[in-house]
This record gives structure tokens, C-alpha cells and sequence, in this order.
């Protein structure tokens, strides 16, 4: 393929559901000439909960169907697969391929003045132990507090963001990174807090008021957006100026649900979402 005709080519971009929607409205409009293929993998969701080979196959057969709808760039935007099959996926296939938990690591070491960092995410992604590896090798010592929050992910599914039951909910699990246990005065201990979940960024505001002004929030979407952006300059792939940005969405199942619920995620109405038909 001629370079021009890769530059021309879309940014292919996978999760598991529809978390990683957060991913592409970063991307989207950072890089607004830029065009993307997602595919969501409703049929398979949630990865977490499933061994890492199963991921690995799984996200293998991902890359393969969008390497057949030309892409020129992956973005695993799942946390689980960017733990579990990231690093294979970069040694087999002939393309750039990006994670979400490098980038977001990377942002909270560069934002932490105190190297104290807390990360909150899915059960999965904690029991990988992915985030605290990625912060402590670029800062060794880094002082790392990682907290699971489940319930976030059906909160943001619901749009349930900014209501008594977020609050509350929110209040519960990050009191886990308050000086006594989050009872008043209840200060931080940590400066920094990445979001190691795709749907977290639609509690962002939530969180963030509950942590207060002196805590800084990393959302590891917006740091993938600025990797990639990086990434396709120093690898001489970037669209034309001239060229208008378009979206394909491809779910492996409930392509009404996905569409309804991943508007909320994207950020405005999804275009037509087709189903994929997995083999």
C-alpha cells in the first residue's frame, strides 16, 4: 500500500462493549480529519471476567477483521484486552498498535508532583496489576493505591452520572483514598487519580468533586488520544488536512442497545450501527 493511500486509510479502534466510545470521542476531536472504524464485542462482553487467552484470542480475531477494513492504526481501547494481549498484539502484526493503560500511566507519573497515585478501575484490570506496573517502571517509586469500582460501569451504562445514587456510590469507593477512611475532614492521600475504565470518564465531574481541587484526573482516553496523535505524526500517518473525519460502529450483537447507550459515550447520536457477524 502507497503511504498516501495509509494516510487516507481509518484508525481501528476495539472493546469489549461500548466503554471504549470514550476512546474515540477523545480521538475524534483531537484528530478531527481523522477516520475510525469501532467495533464493539457485545456478543463477548464483559472480558473481565474471562482467562487471558480467551482475551487474546478474542482480540486477535478483532485485529484481524479490522486489518480487513484497511486500517492503518489499533487502538486496543479495552483495559482487560490492553492488559491481557497487548504486547502480542504489537510483536504479530505489521501495523501500530496502542493500548489505554501506557498512555494513562505515563500522564499520571508526568502530572504527579508527590508521586502519590491512585487508580481505580474494573476488578479485572486491578487484578492484572497492569496500571501499577506501567507507573512504577517509568517511577520506581511511585507510592500506588488501585481500587476497584464495579458499580461504575452499570452507573454510566444508566446514566446514572450526577445523581444522589452516583454520589453515594462514588463517595463509598474513594474513600478508600482519603487520610481517615473518608469520615471529615477526610483529606486525599494521594495527588493524582487515573480513570482505568473507559466508562469512567462520564463520572469524571462526580469524582473529581468528591476528591477536591488538590487531586488531578488523569483520564487515561484523553492521554490515548494524544499517544496516537504522537504516533501517527512520528510514523508519517496522519489524514489529510483536507480530509473530513467519519465513523463506522460495528457491534457483534444488540446493535439497537449499543447505538441508544453509546451516544451518551461518543457524545452525540451514533450513525448507523451495523452488526458483525463474528466467524
Amino acid at each position: 500500500m502507497k503511504n498516501n493511500d495509509r494516510n487516507n486509510s481509518p484508525i481501528g479502534i476495539f472493546d469489549s462493549g461500548i466503554g471504549g466510545l470514550t476512546v474515540l470521542k477523545e480521538v475524534s476531536a483531537l484528530l478531527p480529519n481523522e477516520k475510525a472504524v469501532y467495533i464493539g464485542d457485545t456478543a463477548r462482553v464483559p472480558y473481565g471476567i474471562k482467562s487471558k487467552e480467551t482475551v487474546l484470542s478474542y482480540s486477535r480475531e478483532l485485529c484481524a477483521t479490522l486489518i480487513e477494513k484497511n486500517v492503518k492504526l489499533i487502538i486496543v481501547a479495552c483495559n482487560t484486552a490492553s492488559a491481557y494481549a497487548l504486547h502480542e498484539l504489537q510483536s504479530e502484526l505489521s501495523i501500530p498498535v496502542t493500548g489505554v493503560i501506557e498512555p494513562g500511566a505515563s500522564r499520571a507519573v508526568e502530572t504527579s508532583k508527590s508521586g502519590k497515585i491512585g487508580v481505580i478501575a474494573t476488578e479485572a484490570t486491578i487484578k492484572s496489576k497492569a496500571y501499577s506496573e506501567a507507573i512504577k517502571s517509568l517511577s520506581p517509586d511511585a507510592e500506588i493505591i488501585e481500587i476497584a469500582c464495579p458499580l461504575f460501569v452499570p452507573l454510566a451504562e444508566e446514566g446514572w452520572i450526577d445523581n444522589d445514587v452516583a454520589e453515594a456510590t462514588a463517595k463509598k469507593y474513594l474513600s478508600a483514598f482519603m487520610a481517615d477512611n473518608g469520615t471529615t475532614p477526610g483529606k486525599p492521600t494521594i495527588d493524582t487519580l487515573v480513570l482505568g475504565c473507559t466508562h469512567y470518564p462520564l463520572l469524571k465531574d462526580t469524582i473529581s468533586n468528591i476528591m477536591g481541587s488538590n487531586v488531578s484526573i488523569v483520564d487515561s482516553a484523553s492521554a490515548t488520544a494524544d499517544y496516537v496523535s504522537a504516533l501517527l505524526n512520528e510514523q508519517n500517518l496522519s489524514a489529510p488536512g483536507d480530509q473530513k473525519g467519519s465513523y463506522d460502529f460495528y457491534a457483534t450483537d444488540s446493535t439497537e442497545r449499543f447505538s441508544r447507550v453509546g451516544g451518551n459515550f461518543f457524545g452525540e447520536k451514533l450513525s448507523k450501527v451495523e452488526l458483525l457477524k463474528l466467524k
